[in-house]
């Protein structure tokens, strides 16, 4: 596959999404249209479409009937990995719709969730760490659930979730293009449509946002995200003949925003005897307003956030690939850093009392 055939993938994945959302603009008058009656715990005071990542999954069903049509249907609707991911992205999917227009109940999004990561586990895309399968199966349900929750609680500002999740993607390319073979994968190709879905939803996100990604498209893009992160940044080291905790240290550096964001207002709400599943306006990226920061400065915090990781990711695998593995406890030092940094942020800038 050549490199024009790639762009091609990337520049279809972009021309879905804003034809899509532009599209949800137009009819979402009267459908998907978030907080009319509360406001107290979006960000945003105005009521906007939250159909926004309907997108994401209308991007991957396209391009994976476009690449089984151009190329090969085995690697598709054969490929037993693949297919699990099409099944667990469409529990997802349909679970966050759900939750847009009725507001379901935390156990049946924690079931449905559960059951994405089962679906994950047991048609191949599971971490292999423990060499123990019901240890491994555990660790990669819990993992699905952990980044589906941080991208969908991280989704509380403009551009944020969809900024994090872009990077997340480009990192995992990027393992892409030190460890596999891109030209023949079908994942690296959906990997390239979704970034492109991606920076079409970010077209109408970004501050002054016109419509809001919605729990439909957090819970399947952080599905997506980590089905991807499991094959891509989990299981390096056996791809590599390293260490497996190669693969801690790559989602460690790869998930800094969100699991940084969502360990602090975990372990903030505890201290305060609430409970860390109900919303609220005590994110890393809120106290970030409340030192004076606007939300285009928030924003761009989490930017370069994200984009600092991929140097580190680059560093990491390339020391990996060289069997240089004195550098590559040095990397910790990164998202160790950011956290302090954040959780150290909502301590000395706390919400204001009404």
């Amino acid at each position: 596959m050549k490199t024009l055939e790639l762009f091609g993938f990337l520049a279809a994945g972009i021309f879905v999404s804003i034809v899509c959302n532009t599209l949800l603009l137009r009819f979402s008058q009267s459908l998907g249209i978030r907080n009319k009656n509360n406001v107290t715990i979006r960000w945003s005071a105005e009521s906007k479409p939250s159909l926004g990542g309907v997108s994401f999954f209308v991007v991957f069903i396209f391009i994976s009937i476009l690449f089984s049509i151009l190329y090969s249907p085995q690697d598709v609707f054969h490929n037993r990995q693949y297919v699990g991911l099409l099944g667990a992205g469409s529990i997802a999917f349909a679970m966050g719709l759900s939750d847009d227009a009725y507001d379901t109940k935390p156990k049946f999004k924690l079931a449905c969730q559960i059951s994405s990561g089962l679906i994950l586990a047991l048609t191949g895309t599971c971490i292999h760490l423990f060499g123990n399968q019901i240890a491994d199966v555990t660790l990669t349900v819990l993992f699905v659930i952990a980044v589906m929750n941080s991208l969908n609680m991280l989704d509380n500002m403009d551009g944020i979730t969809g900024t994090v999740s872009l990077f997340i993607l480009v990192a995992c390319l990027i393992s892409d293009f030190f460890l596999y073979d891109i030209n023949k994968n079908i994942w690296s190709i959906a990997i390239i449509a979704q970034i492109g879905g991606l920076i079409g939803f970010l077209y109408f996100n970004l501050h002054p946002s016109k419509l809001f990604m919605g729990d439909a498209g957090s819970q399947f893009i952080a599905l997506f995200v980590a089905a991807v992160s499991i094959n891509n940044l989990w299981n390096i080291g056996e791809t590599t003949n390293n260490h497996r905790w190669i693969g801690i240290v790559a989602v460690a550096i790869v998930f800094v925003a969100s699991f940084s964001d969502t360990l602090t207002v975990i372990i903030n709400r505890m201290r305060r005897g609430q409970s860390p599943m109900v919303g609220g306006k005590d994110h890393t990226t809120h106290h970030l307003v409340y030192s004076g920061r606007k939300d285009k400065q928030v924003w761009f915090i989490f930017f370069i956030i994200s984009l600092v990781s991929l140097f580190f990711l680059f560093v990491l695998l390339y020391n990996t690939l060289h069997h240089t593995n004195s550098i590559i406890l040095l990397t910790l030092l990164f998202p160790i850093s950011i956290f302090i940094a954040l959780f150290r942020i909502t301590k000395k800038f706390p919400q204001p009392k009404r």
